[in-house]
């Protein structure tokens, strides 16, 4: 069951929000989505589940269009609240489950488990406006996932949660592609997408400008960090030919260089002055990529 996105655009008008967008997600695999703030990410989300309507281009879920007859398959996590707050949690999960044909009773059983699961089984009758937002997003989470979607999208599913409610979502996430569910997910936390995902998009003014294995686009950007730990002063390393990045850390320095070649270069200008109590080489971060590639700051 693969998800295939064929020169997908979408025009507001004049506006072009995605553009030519060409994407193949395999299936039961979990597929890292990135970009700045109106990149066009949450546009993409919407043409595939049928709530927007692409200007040209092809999406088909195993080889068929997305409509009201594949709802029970498909699960969603918006990024902005999307629960009546004036409704008991287990109302809410009641209603939404029902409409992807989940029976009542089946539903409650699922329900528990997941308010266990996430240390909240107190909420069960709580109104959602009673719960912080951090609860509130476990909830929208467990409506996203109860009727045990083939298909997940999480829009920024880890947003407003602390490190505890992080691991724990993450767990259910993994859990979930491991029994089988292709998942696609947005964020703006680089590391997660480095711990969960094998392939990604890196989306910029609508158009995919990094697309493919994490591995593959690790290995292309070709520049490499290095972390380097002694007890003399290594200020003279900023100027060594192919050291791009220079940054002082607490115990001694990170640099970021050209190449493999350079940073051999560093260790033999290092090790003569002195004692070093680390050199390590490290890969590209996806931080580092997603710079480069978008161009602006971004944190």
């Amino acid at each position: 069951m693969t998800l295939l996105l064929k020169n997908v655009t979408k025009r507001f008008g004049n506006f072009t929000a995605v553009n030519d967008l060409s994407l193949e997600v395999p299936s039961k695999e979990m597929f890292g989505f990135l970009g700045a703030n109106g990149a066009g990410k949450t546009t993409t989300f919407r043409m595939i589940l049928g709530l927007l309507d692409q200007t040209d281009g092809a999406i088909t879920w195993d080889g068929k269009e997305i409509n009201y007859t594949t709802t029970s398959e498909i699960g969603y996590l918006p990024e902005e609240r999307g629960l009546y707050p004036k409704m008991k949690v287990s109302d809410q999960i009641i209603y939404l489950a029902r409409l992807r044909g989940m029976k009542k009773q089946e539903i409650l059983t699922e329900l528990d488990s997941w308010l266990e699961r996430f240390n909240v089984p107190e909420y069960k009758n709580k109104k959602v406006e009673e719960l912080s937002k951090g609860n509130q997003q476990k909830i929208q989470f467990i409506a996203a996932v109860i009727h045990k979607p083939k298909l997940l999208i999480l829009d920024e599913p880890f947003s407003g949660l602390d490190p505890v409610n992080v691991e724990l979502l993450k767990e259910a996430v993994k859990e979930m592609k491991e029994s089988g569910t292709t998942i696609v997910f947005s964020s703006h936390r680089m590391e997660h997408v480095e711990e969960l995902c094998e392939n990604l998009c890196i989306m910029h003014h609508g158009a995919p400008v990094v697309h493919g294995s994490l591995r593959e686009i690790k290995r292309s950007f070709g520049k490499k960090n290095i972390s380097i730990h002694a007890d003399f002063d290594l200020s003279m390393l900023e100027s060594l030919p192919g050291v791009l990045k220079w940054k002082k850390t607490s115990e001694g320095v990170h640099l970021q260089v050209e190449s493999e070649a350079v940073a051999e270069d560093v260790f033999q200008h290092v090790v003569t002055k002195g004692f070093v109590r680390k050199f390590e080489l490290e890969e590209p971060s996806l931080h580092d990529i997603f710079i480069e590639k978008v161009g602006a700051s971004y944190e």
